[in-house]
C-alpha cells in the first residue's frame, strides 16, 4: 500500500535532526539508554566551586575543606560509561555493517562517553544517509539502530501552468535514483520560490510530498500553488520639491498597476528594475541641474497578502546649479582647443546637465576618431561654485598617438563565413582609424540580419602604442526558414503558405527562396536567387521566376465579388552595383504574360449575327466597357533601374537615417504594351530622446506614361493591370483598392428613381489611376517591447487620380431589356401580355435597370489617424489597425478595423 505524506516531523523525535513542519533547521541531537543496575550508574561529575569574592592572597590556615585554587579554573573531562563491549548495527538495507560503522569513531575495546555517543549520532545523520538514527547502550554492548532514507524513483511537478517543466526542473538538483535527503528537498524548494520570485510571483509557495513505495523507494511530487504576479501598487516619493511624484514617476521604468498595465510588464515587481530606477531618477536630476541628487533609501514592502508591493523612496535633491565656464584644452598636435570649441554646444547660464558633458565627451572622442586618435583621452574637470551656484566644466583631450587598424577580429561565427563580415567593413587591415568608419561598418553588419540587436565592434590596444585592434563578437540567429503556416486575414480570408527560404545560403550571404501560397482570392509559385557578391565583388545578381493567379474583387453590401482574373507567368533579372558608401544602382530585366478573364457564365452574351449566331462575347451591360477592354492575353517586355540613397542604422527595425529610392521602367523592347513606369519614394526616422521612441515621415508617389494612342473614345491608354492602385495598406483606414478612380452601378427604384447611398449600389469597381501620392507621419511607442508588442499611432495622406474619363453604360427601367419576356419552345421571345405567357412558354425576368457613376477621380487628399500594434505573438505574427478616415471623396470605401494573423503548426 503506497500513502501520500507531506514532509513533516511526525516521527520520533530524532526525526526533527533533518526536518520539521515547516522544513526547519537542525534539533538537538538525542540516544536512547536502557536502565542499568543503581549501583552501576556512573557517579555525578564533580563541580567546581566558583570563590564569592577575588582572592588576592591564601589565608594563614587553610579551611578544613579545600577547594580548587581560584587563580585558574581546571574542567574534569567526563569520566568514561565504560567500555565498549561490542558494537551492532541494526535497520540496515542497502549498507553494510562495516560502512554504517565507518561514519563512526566507535570501536570495540574504546572507552566511551555519553558525548562520544552524542558526536556519533551527529556523524550518522550528517551523512544524510538516514531518517533515523538511535544508540542503545546495553552496559558496553552498542546496538546502532538505522532507518535509511529511500531512494527517489520519480519527481513529479503538480500546479505550475506559468512555467513548465522545462523550466523548472533545472532547478532541481535530486534526481531519480538517488538518495532522498530533507535538506534536499528544503533546497530544491527554494530554488523553484526563487525562480517564482524572479517571474515577479513573490506569493508563490511549494510544498513538498511523497509518495511511499515498495524496497524504501518513493515518488517526490513538489505541489506548487503559483500565485498572481506581485504587482507595484502605489510608488511613494518623499523629499521631492522641485518635481511632483507623477513626473518621477514618468522617469522610472517601473510603473503603478492601472488599467492599461495589460499592455507591458512595468507594474511587475522586479528587485533589479528597483535599482535601475534609482539610477534613472539620479540621472533625471542630473539633467535639471541638481548636481548633488541623491537617493537615500528605496524600501520594497510587500503587503500581509503577498500579492503587491508599496515602493517608497526618499530623495534629497540639493541645491540646482547652472554651467560656469566652459572651456577646453587639448594636447593633440593637429587638433587644438580653438578647432574643438565650436563643437561644444554647452553655454555659461544654462543649467546644469550631466547629459550635456557625456554627450559633449562622445562628441569630442569621435571628432578625434575621425583624425585617426582612437585612445583620445577626454576628461571633463569641474570646479564648483558653491555661493554663485555655478559649475565650471573644463574639457581636457590628452595627447593621444595616431592609430591604425593592426587587424580585425571576427568571433563567434560558425556558419557565416569570415569574408562575407568582413566585406561589409569600411576599414581594411593597415588603415587610419576612423571613427564613423566604425560605426559605418557596424550598421552594415547588423542590416545583414545574421546576428544579434545591439551588435558591436570593440576597440582595443594592439601591439604598439599606435595600432588598434577592432574586434567583432557575433551570434548567430537563425537565417533559414520552412514555414507551413494557415491562418485568417480581412482581405485573403482563409491562407496557407508553404515557403522554404535561407538568407545565408551555405554562409556565403546569397539568398535562396521558393515559395507556393493559397488563398480564396490568389494562388502563386515563386523561385528566387539573390547573390549579393558576384565573383566576390561589390556586384549583386538576383533572379525570380514565378506565376501568379489573382481574382479582382469588389464589396458590395460587405459581400466581396470576383470581377475579372489575371493570371501572370514570368520572371525577372536583376543586378546592382554601389555608387558610393550610401548609394546604390540596381537595373532590372521582366519578361511577364499575363492573361485577363472574365467568367463567361457571368458576364458574356451570345450575340446573333447576320450568318447566325457569333462566338459569346462580353457584354459590357453585365461588365461593364473598362472590364471588357481589359480581358485579353498581353506581353509585357521591361527594362528598368531602381536608385536608391540608404542612410538608415537597420534595416530591418530602423531608428534613425533615411532612404531615398527612384524607380524606373520602361516597357516596350519587344511585347504588345510600351509605357514608362515612374515612382519615387522617402523617409526618414528620428529618434527622439532615449526613451525608445522613434517618429518617422515618409513621402510617395508615382506616375505612369503611356506610349500608346488610345484605343477609342472612353478608353485609358494605359491597361487596367498596369495601373496603380491605393488603399489598405499603403493608406489605412481605407479599404483595399477602395481610393482613386472608379464606376459605380446604382439601381432604380420601384417609381424610376436612382437609389442613393449604399443601399443602391450594384457592382463597385475600382479602376485604378495613372498617378498617385501618399504622405505618412507616424510614432513608435516604446511600450511591450518585452512582450514583442510595437504599437504606433500615424497619420495617413494620399490620392490617387489621373485616369481617362471612361464610357459608361446603363440600363433604364423602360428599356425591352429591363422588360419580362415569354420565351416559347424555339427559342422566340415575345412581351409578356395582359394575360400573362401563352401555354407552352416561359416566363423569364428582365435585366435589372440600372445608371454607371464615375467617381474618385481627383487629386483631392484622403487623410485618416490610427492607431496600430504589431505583435510576435505565439501562434504567428498579428498585426491590428485602428483608423478613421477624417478626409474622403465620393466613391471611397472606407474601414474601421483591419487585422491579420497568422499561426504556424
Amino acid at each position: 500500500m503506497t500513502a501520500i505524506k507531506a514532509i513533516s516531523s511526525n516521527r520520533r523525535l530524532c526525526s526533527a535532526l533533518l526536518l520539521g513542519t515547516a522544513l526547519g533547521g537542525l534539533a538537538a541531537p538525542a540516544f536512547a539508554q536502557e536502565t542499568a543496575p543503581a549501583e552501576t550508574t556512573a557517579p555525578p561529575a564533580e563541580t567546581v566551586p566558583q570563590p564569592e569574592a577575588p582572592v588576592t592572597a591564601p589565608p594563614a590556615t587553610p579551611p578544613a575543606t579545600t577547594a580548587a585554587p581560584p587563580a585558574a579554573i581546571l574542567l574534569t573531562p567526563p569520566a568514561p560509561i565504560g567500555t565498549i563491549r561490542s558494537i551492532t548495527v541494526s535497520g540496515s538495507q542497502r549498507l553494510e555493517t562495516q560502512t554504517v560503522l565507518s561514519y563512526t569513531s566507535l570501536r570495540v575495546g574504546e572507552p566511551y562517553t555519553r558525548e562520544r555517543l552524542d558526536e556519533a549520532l551527529r556523524d550518522l545523520y550528517a551523512t544524510e544517509l538516514f531518517a533515523d538514527v538511535q544508540i542503545r547502550d546495553d552496559q558496553g554492548a552498542l546496538t546502532i539502530q538505522v532507518s535509511e532514507n529511500p531512494v527517489v524513483n520519480r519527481i513529479i511537478l503538480e500546479g505550475n501552468e506559468r512555467l513548465k517543466n522545462d523550466k523548472i526542473a533545472p532547478e532541481i538538483r535530486l534526481a531519480p535514483r538517488e538518495i532522498f535527503t530533507r535538506s534536499k528537498v528544503r533546497a530544491d524548494v527554494a530554488r523553484i520560490i526563487e525562480l517564482y520570485r524572479r517571474q515577479g510571483r513573490f506569493a508563490a509557495s511549494v510544498e513538498p510530498k511523497i509518495v511511499e513505495l515498495d524496497q524504501n523507494r518513493v515518488d517526490l511530487i513538489f505541489e506548487i500553488n503559483e500565485g498572481p504576479r506581485s504587482k507595484v501598487r502605489q510608488i511613494n516619493i518623499l523629499g521631492n520639491e522641485a518635481f511632483s511624484d507623477g513626473d518621477l514617476r514618468s522617469e522610472m521604468a517601473t510603473k503603478e498597476t492601472n488599467l492599461l498595465s495589460f499592455l507591458g510588464s512595468g507594474n511587475t515587481f522586479d528587485p533589479d528594475r528597483l535599482a535601475f530606477d534609482q539610477q534613472k531618477l539620479r540621472q533625471f536630476y542630473l539633467t535639471e541641474g541638481y548636481a548633488d541628487f541623491r537617493v537615500i533609501s528605496a524600501v520594497a514592502e510587500l503587503t500581509p497578502d503577498k500579492r503587491d508591493f508599496i515602493i517608497t523612496y526618499v530623495v534629497e535633491e540639493g541645491e540646482r546649479y547652472k554651467f560656469g565656464d566652459v572651456a577646453i584644452e587639448s594636447d593633440l598636435r593637429d587638433l587644438g582647443a580653438d578647432r574643438l570649441r565650436p563643437i561644444v554646444s554647452i553655454d555659461t547660464g544654462d543649467w546644469y546637465n550631466a547629459k550635456q558633458i557625456e554627450d559633449t565627451i562622445t562628441l569630442l572622442n569621435e571628432t578625434a576618431g575621425l583624425l585617426g586618435y582612437a585612445f583620445a583621452d577626454v576628461r571633463p574637470q569641474f570646479q564648483r561654485n558653491e555661493d554663485e551656484r555655478t559649475m565650471d566644466v573644463t574639457f581636457r583631450v590628452g595627447d593621444a598617438p595616431r592609430v591604425y587598424v593592426e587587424r580585425i577580429d571576427i568571433n563567434g561565427n560558425t556558419v557565416t563565413r569570415d569574408k562575407v563580415i568582413r566585406r561589409e567593413f569600411r576599414l581594411a587591415e593597415g588603415d587610419p582609424f576612423n571613427s564613423v568608419q566604425v560605426k559605418r561598418s557596424r550598421d552594415r553588419i547588423q542590416s545583414l540580419g545574421f546576428f544579434q540587436e545591439n551588435l558591436e565592434i570593440e576597440q582595443t590596444p594592439g601591439s604598439s602604442p599606435d595600432r588598434v585592434v577592432l574586434s567583432v563578437d557575433v551570434e548567430e540567429r537563425p537565417t533559414g526558414s520552412l514555414q507551413v503556416s494557415a491562418g485568417f486575414s480581412s482581405l485573403e480570408r482563409f491562407l496557407v503558405n508553404l515557403s522554404i527560404e535561407q538568407r545565408n545560403f551555405m554562409g556565403k550571404g546569397q539568398t535562396v527562396q521558393a515559395s507556393a501560397n493559397y488563398s480564396s482570392y490568389s494562388k502563386s509559385v515563386q523561385l528566387g536567387f539573390t547573390e549579393p557578391y558576384l565573383f566576390d565583388r561589390n556586384i549583386s545578381l538576383g533572379g525570380d521566376i514565378y506565376r501568379r493567379d489573382f481574382e479582382n474583387f469588389n464589396f458590395v453590401n460587405n459581400d466581396r465579388n470576383t470581377t475579372y482574373k489575371q493570371l501572370q507567368t514570368g520572371g525577372q533579372v536583376r543586378v546592382g552595383v554601389p555608387l558610393t558608401e550610401y548609394m546604390s544602382l540596381l537595373g532590372r530585366y521582366s519578361l511577364n504574360l499575363d492573361d485577363v478573364t472574365l467568367d463567361e457564365g457571368i458576364f458574356f452574351t451570345d450575340p446573333d449575327g447576320a450568318n447566325g449566331p457569333l462566338p459569346p462575347a462580353c457584354d459590357p451591360l453585365k461588365a461593364g466597357r473598362y472590364l471588357c477592354d481589359a480581358i485579353g492575353e498581353r506581353t509585357t517586355s521591361s527594362v528598368g533601374y531602381s536608385l536608391i540613397y540608404d542612410t538608415l542604422d537597420n534595416r530591418l527595425r530602423p531608428s534613425k537615417g533615411e532612404r531615398l529610392i527612384l524607380n524606373q521602367d520602361f516597357a516596350g523592347l519587344g511585347g504588345s504594351v510600351k509605357y514608362l513606369r515612374t515612382r519615387a519614394s522617402a523617409v526618414k526616422y528620428f529618434p527622439l530622446g532615449s526613451g525608445g521612441f522613434v517618429f518617422s515621415t515618409s513621402v510617395e508617389g508615382g506616375y505612369i506614361h503611356s506610349f500608346e494612342d488610345s484605343p477609342g473614345p472612353g478608353r485609358d491608354p494605359v491597361r487596367l493591370i498596369d495601373r496603380f492602385f491605393l488603399g489598405e495598406s499603403q493608406l489605412r483606414g481605407f479599404d483595399i483598392r477602395g481610393v482613386g478612380p472608379r464606376v459605380i452601378r446604382r439601381g432604380f427604384d420601384a417609381e424610376g428613381n436612382i437609389i442613393p447611398g449604399k443601399d443602391g449600389i450594384l457592382a463597385d469597381d475600382a479602376l485604378g489611376g495613372r498617378a498617385y501620392y501618399t504622405g505618412r507621419a507616424e510614432l513608435q511607442l516604446p511600450f511591450g517591447d518585452d512582450l514583442g508588442l510595437r504599437p504606433s499611432i500615424y497619420v495617413d495622406a494620399g490620392a490617387l487620380f489621373g485616369l481617362d474619363d471612361p464610357q459608361l453604360v446603363g440600363l433604364s427601367p423602360d428599356d425591352p431589356q429591363a422588360q419580362d419576356r415569354c420565351v416559347d419552345t424555339d427559342g422566340n421571345s415575345t412581351p409578356v401580355p395582359s394575360g400573362g405567357c401563352p401555354t407552352g412558354s416561359v416566363r423569364l425576368g428582365g435585366a435589372t435597370p440600372f445608371q454607371e457613376f464615375y467617381v474618385g477621380d481627383t487629386p483631392k487628399p484622403r487623410v485618416s489617424v490610427g492607431f496600430g500594434i504589431n505583435w510576435i505573438s505565439p501562434f504567428g505574427p498579428f498585426r491590428i489597425d485602428i483608423a478613421k478616415a477624417l478626409i474622403t471623396a465620393e466613391g471611397d470605401d472606407t474601414k474601421l478595423f483591419t487585422f491579420n494573423v497568422g499561426t504556424a503548426f
